[in-house]
């Protein structure tokens, strides 16, 4: 039998919140805030876990499947694909069926399918089943913020937020160390089996202590058609970002799926103002703070995924660092993230958003232009002050735009609330990789051919030199097999610069994303509906 507190609103349009003293006190276990926050966590660090420890496992998985590079690049690909397109109808589910359920589906979707990833034989199964995690990790991202919503009083929303933005953190940062650990001493399968005990102390967790809350005037009915239109456009967009930096963003193809977006978009938008319960009302977006919190979140993931990207193949491949190394040396990153998050939540309680935001964006550009500084000799001491600055600079951010969107929505729409940030998240990275991808590209290309001349090695033909292109855009020497000891020093030598080169334009053109964000920011203000349904129970 399920638990459930119905929340009561008096209207669409003029909503009463309920004080928390209304409500009737939590006893025990059930619906306890603090316990609710722990059991959300336990199960949102499966999902981000998973979207960064599976690349340290890429090249394992590799040669045991006899993979190759492409279809290594789908059990990545599959995943975050899944996961974009599903976010905001997932969260529309959650609405309309209650959070506390579809969290709980999600739990044991996405170890289940995360236990059948590491029983698999073949490429194909496992991208079959990343395809499921993406989409059982979509039920249970905004079903985990509706319940926080509708569980924390007011005053306690933002510090909930923060802890839970500082579990997604620092476990997006902490993949690749934990990944590196289970790949070097156990076998790629433990990266995803690990998931399967964690999924059952969730789901333990859950049944003993989540409350479903639901709004009297929650959705009763499935707008099927803005489901379908929202899905494809989500999926034309994510697609042509994730396969730009292949095909090149000159060629059609890129431009055929982002048109095919486009037009998708619009005709969701001009669906959603016929039908009489929208997937997504479009008078969400006249609240100018939710819309700017959309755009925050998305400027800031490009900034901190796209950042991210070029210095895991910096700290491995100019450093020669192992992947535990590597992500040893981010831990300043993931500690500041952990320690700043609840900070940031205290301080966005006390003083608002806006000025929270708009100094977590400006510290972190400082960090991204500090990272553009990064050359072949840089110390450990330095690498640590720029990664514990943006680590600093991110923590307000996530909490910050993250109680901005999901408080400026009517509480009937907290999933779908909680689906736009994290879809804003996903877009947002997606768009940075491949963004500050393609600036990295462009510079290697403009830079390669003279730094090689100037070297004093041999010429490169146009294939030879558009295959060294590649390698170096990961920090990568095009060494042939017998090369001598002195060539191969001088094309590792300018395999690194002319990746330093690249590195330090995308990281400059990334921290004039977050200058940009700063503006953004001072158009962010309190959530005005954090009280309608908040603190269903005492603290």
């Amino acid at each position: 039998m399920t638990s459930q507190t119905t929340i009561k609103t008096t209207g669409p349009g003029d909503r009463a919140p309920v004080a928390p003293s209304d409500e009737t006190p939590a006893k025990g276990l059930r619906g306890h805030p603090w316990f609710t926050l722990i059991t959300v966590a336990v199960g949102v660090m499966m999902v981000a876990l998973d979207g960064t420890i599976v690349a340290i496992a890429n090249p394992a998985i590799g040669d045991d499947l006899k993979a190759s590079l492409s279809e290594l690049q789908w059990i990545t690909n599959a995943y975050f694909l899944a996961l974009a397109v599903s976010l905001i109808t997932a969260g529309k589910l959650g609405d309309r069926f209650g959070h506390r359920q579809t969290f709980l589906i999600g739990v044991v979707g996405f170890a289940a399918a995360s236990g059948a990833i590491g029983l698999s034989g073949s490429i194909a199964a496992v991208v079959v089943f990343r395809v499921l995690q993406g989409l059982f990790g979509a039920l249970l991202m905004p079903a985990a913020l509706g319940l926080l919503r509708a569980t924390f009083p007011a005053e306690k929303l933002n510090m909930a937020i923060g802890i839970w933005g500082m579990v997604i953190g620092a476990s997006t940062a902490g993949g690749p160390i934990l990944g590196g650990v289970l790949v070097e001493h156990v076998n790629w399968q433990s990266v995803f089996f690990i998931n399967v005990p964690v999924g059952i102390l969730a789901l333990v967790l859950g049944l003993l202590i989540l409350l479903d809350h639901r709004a009297e005037n929650a959705p009763r009915s499935f707008d099927i058609l803005g489901i379908a239109l929202l899905s494809a456009a989500m999926f034309c967009l994510v697609w042509a970002l994730i396969k730009a930096p292949e095909w090149g963003w000159g060629d059609g193809k890129t431009w055929l799926f982002i048109a095919g977006s486009v037009v998708g978009f619009a005709l969701f938008a001009f669906w959603e103002t016929k039908v009489r319960e929208p997937l997504i009302p479009l008078a969400l977006f006249r609240s100018i703070p939710l819309s700017a919190g959309v755009v925050l979140m998305v400027l800031m993931a490009i900034a901190f995924m796209g950042g991210l990207f070029f210095v895991t193949f910096y700290l491995q491949n100019v450093h020669d660092m192992s992947p535990i190394e590597a992500g040893l040396h981010l831990l300043p990153l993931t500690g500041m993230m952990i320690v700043g998050s609840p900070l940031a939540g205290a301080m966005i309680t006390k003083l608002g958003p806006r000025v929270p935001l708009a100094g977590g964006m400006a510290l972190t550009a400082i960090a991204m232009y500090g990272m553009s500084t990064l050359d072949t000799d840089t110390g450990s001491a330095v690498m640590s002050l720029w990664f514990a600055l943006l680590g600093l600079g991110l923590a307000p951010v996530m909490v910050g735009a993250t109680e901005v969107i999901v408080g400026n929505a009517p509480m009937e729409l907290s999933g779908v609330a909680g689906g736009l940030q994290q879809a804003a998240m996903q877009i947002g990275g997606s768009l940075g990789t491949a963004v500050l991808g393609a600036v990295m590209a462009s510079k290697v290309d403009s830079d390669l051919a003279g730094n090689w001349t100037s070297a004093g090695l041999p010429p490169l033909t146009a294939a030879q030199e558009a295959q060294a292109s590649e390698a170096v855009q990961v920090g990568v020497a095009p060494l042939a097999p017998g090369t001598p000891e002195a060539v191969a020093a001088k094309i590792t030598d300018v395999a690194r610069d002319t990746f330093i080169s690249g590195m330090s334009l995308a990281s400059l053109v990334a921290a004039g994303v977050a200058v940009v964000a700063v503006f953004v920011a001072f158009l962010t203000k309190r959530g005005e509906n954090a009280e309608a349904g908040a603190g269903a129970a005492h603290i």
